[in-house]
């Protein structure tokens, strides 16, 4: 009896202590994920970070300050080199900022694993894997876990996608986000109200990580800015420097460079070069040896940007074979609903443009998937861009014909280190591999031999909580929205970013004028990122705001006072004001789909009833009182100042802040007369109503660009146009000035 209690007592003992031992391992994670100290460094100037790179020599220079160099110049910095990095536009004004925001290991790529039985694949996505835990750990303000949503629509299939979408759990092992689950048809129109129910089957739902892309490659440059690297946008390589080592070998130990904003340039002595341009490695390659074979095979990629009722607030789509085999991915960010990515060969250029042809693609193959009560329209295109993808081949191998699956190292005789291909997610590995090849090519001596960044967190990150934003509302006074926003975009450093906002004047919000109604970004937003090094107005409304990828019209509207408040702590002349305005406003044309709605507009055929065609005549024909046969610009004046607004040509900075915007940015003429009653309207926007309608650029609208805006709209290729809007009420208020001419006074009040 004794020793059988004695037996019951060691197993009891036994089991706890395996539970707890059990428990333990499961509540703490990987010591190598055990967050580092936050570094002291204050964050420099950019005239400090100038005078850096004109004084000073170094370990390690990189080339390029996209999510690659960045995350370079972070590795090499925190083992103990003296590091620069220098960028010719701004920090992840390339493909870094035009991803489709996930932090992803990959499924399709391991479904080919097994299904080819391909180590090289599995390994990949192992690899991916631990980094989007990675990533989540380090930037938690920035990048958080998104269930995205796999619907089935043939009963056979469910088993299928539900093995493969396990196995990426399996893989994931302890780094799994959340584990994936299994839909009924009911539960799954339930989380995604607007997929199409008839026969769906069910639907399977994983997790992956998503980011906010260009904000996550700025922390990256500012935390190894904060671990002592030289870094600095607008400064491009014209050229390599050589010396003749020992051996008598020709060996890099310099580059050319030229300040983009003040047109110097001098060179930056340094022991390695390392070449992290994407698309543009073959240029830095051929810098260094004009004979070298490209090794490039660039693919444009482009998503668009739809309203945010297009899907859930926290729940993506995933559509797994589209009509060209490729992958699109549906996916609520920033209360807006972004869709892409298309995949085709494409030319190197600074300013990859979107094509009318992707967008519809796109917005075809998101119409399988939609029920009927969404009707997609080409007019809910708030944004468009393409982001070009550095496909590779391996020049370490014979074969350079065939595209690395993943990343490529290489060092070339002179000892250029040049890291291409690769993707967002495993930005730190392809960086941990780069700096071990780069101690080793340009024997460099580390403090640290070791890697440092796994688990080192970012800027912002140190204090941040997922309550943080109360405290911004309760100290500051801010808007929960704003508050939100600011918790989300700077972390720990949106308290900084709160004592520089503006007071509104009104009851609540104390602090904080909204640069546009329609989003959360506030004036304090513009000067705190003059202080990240944003340089242009581009760089405001691309990349530290993200305004131009989620409205391009609403970023237009709001450019002005953008370009305000930056000449005000940049200290620029009328001149550069202008120039900056024109700048940004061929950026958001041509890059980010501006040009291309509006040739999507023009191009369609008028399809107008008799009837309608008539009354936009009669409409036309009221705000071209002279009957000049086109309206001008003074008719559009007059036509305002008629219905209760006084006007100035003087081109003054107006907040539209309390100005009601539809959702796709386009200022309503209800709106605001309801908001402002007798105010004056400013001559530039006065022009702005008049441009989205003058399709020949003339100066005036003539009576068939009326007519086919009128026609855009009824087909869904327009929203809303405030051209549109002004000639309904013009036409409204004529009518009962009509009326008021046909009952005479003597018989209004006659009685009998």
């Amino acid at each position: 009896m004794a020793s059988k209690l004695g037996r019951i007592a060691v197993g009891g003992i036994a089991g706890t202590v395996g539970a707890g031992l059990a428990t333990y391992l499961f509540l703490t994670d990987d010591k190598d994920r055990r967050p580092k100290p936050r570094a002291k460094r204050h964050l420099p100037t950019r005239d400090e970070q100038i005078k850096s790179l004109q004084s000073e020599s170094f370990d390690i220079l990189i080339i390029g300050g996209g999510a690659t160099g960045a995350g370079c110049a972070l590795d090499a910095a925190t083992r103990g080199l003296k590091t620069a990095m220098v960028e010719a536009d701004d920090f992840a004004s390339g493909t870094s900022s035009r991803s489709t925001k996930l932090i992803h290991g990959g499924v399709r790529y391991l479904q080919k694993a097994i299904m080819q039985l391909d180590v090289e694949q599995y390994r990949m996505v192992k690899e991916a894997l631990h980094e989007r835990a990675a990533m989540l750990n380090s930037a938690p303000h920035l990048a958080y876990p998104l269930p995205i949503m796999l619907p089935v629509y043939t009963w056979w299939q469910v088993p299928y996608y539900w093995v493969g979408i396990k196995m990426y759990d399996i893989v994931a092992g302890r780094k799994t986000v959340k584990s994936s689950y299994l839909l009924s048809k009911k539960n799954a129109l339930e989380l995604f109200p607007m997929l199409r129910g008839d026969k769906l089957s069910g639907a399977i739902v994983y997790y992956d990580g998503q980011q906010d892309d260009a904000r996550m490659n700025l922390a990256i440059a500012l935390t190894a800015a904060r671990h002592g690297a030289t870094v600095a946008n607008h400064v491009s390589v014209i050229g390599l420097t050589k010396e003749k080592n020992e051996s008598g070998q020709e060996v890099i130990n310099g580059a050319k460079v030229k300040d983009e904003i003040t047109g110097k340039t001098w060179t930056v002595p340094t022991k390695c070069v390392i070449n992290a341009t994407g698309p543009f490695t073959d240029s830095i390659r051929k810098m260094d040896n004009p004979e070298v074979k490209e090794i490039c095979s660039p693919s444009s990629g482009v998503h668009i940007t739809l309203p945010g009722y297009y899907s859930p607030e926290q729940m993506g789509l995933l559509d797994p074979s589209t009509s060209d085999g490729r992958v699109i991915f549906f996916l609520p960010w920033q209360r807006q609903t972004i869709a892409g990515t298309t995949d085709l060969p494409c030319e190197v250029t600074h300013n990859p443009k979107p094509t009318e042809d992707e967008i519809m693609f796109i917005l075809e193959e998101i119409k399988n998937y939609l029920n009927p009560d969404v009707e997609v329209r080409r007019g809910d295109v708030l944004s468009a861009w393409s982001g070009i993808r550095p496909l590779v081949s391996d020049p370490n191998k014979p074969d350079t014909q065939s595209l690395a699956r993943n990343h490529i190292v290489h060092v070339s005789e002179s000892k250029l280190v040049t890291i291409a291909g690769g993707k967002w997610t495993t930005y730190r590995a392809m960086a941990q591999e780069t700096i071990d090849a780069a101690i080793t090519a340009c024997s460099l001596k580390p403090v640290h031999k070791e890697c440092q960044t796994d688990g080192l967190l970012m800027e912002g990150a140190h204090g941040w909580t997922p309550t943080m934003y109360i405290r911004l509302v309760q100290d500051f006074g801010l808007e929960c929205e704003v508050a939100q926003h600011l918790a989300r975009s700077y972390g720990d450093r949106a308290f900084t970013v709160a004592k520089m906002a503006a007071l509104t004047g009104k009851r609540w919000p104390i602090i904080g004028k909204k640069i546009h109604p329609e989003f959360p970004y506030i004036d304090a937003e513009i000067r705190y990122g003059v202080r990240e090094y944003a340089m242009t107005a581009t760089d405001m409304i691309a990349r530290r705001l993200r305004l131009a990828f989620l409205n391009v019209q609403a970023a237009q509207e709001a450019l002005p006072d953008i370009i305000h408040i930056m000449a005000e702590e940049l200290n620029w002349s009328e001149d550069e004001k202008k120039k900056q305005h024109k700048l940004a406003t061929e950026f958001l044309q041509n890059e980010m789909g501006q040009n291309v709605n509006r040739a999507s507009r023009d191009k369609i055929p008028i399809n107008l009833k008799k009837e309608e065609i008539q009354l936009y005549i009669k409409r036309f024909q009221i705000i071209d009182k002279d009957r000049k046969g086109y309206v001008s610009i003074n008719d559009i004046r007059r036509s305002l100042k008629s219905l209760g607004l006084r006007i100035t040509d003087d081109e003054i900075h107006t907040l539209l802040s309390d100005i009601n915007v539809t959702y796709n940015g386009q200022l309503e003429l209800a709106d605001y007369l309801q908001q402002h009653g007798e105010k004056e309207v400013p001559g530039e926007e006065l022009h702005e109503i008049l441009r989205e309608i003058d399709t020949n650029m003339n100066g005036q609208v003539e009576l068939d660009e009326y007519l086919q805006m009128m026609s855009a709209i009824k087909s869904g290729h327009v929203t809303y146009s405030r051209f549109a809007r002004m000639a309904e009420l013009e036409e409204q208020k004529h009518e009962k000035e009509m009326l008021k001419k046909k009952i005479s006074v003597e018989r209004s009040g006659g009685g009998l």
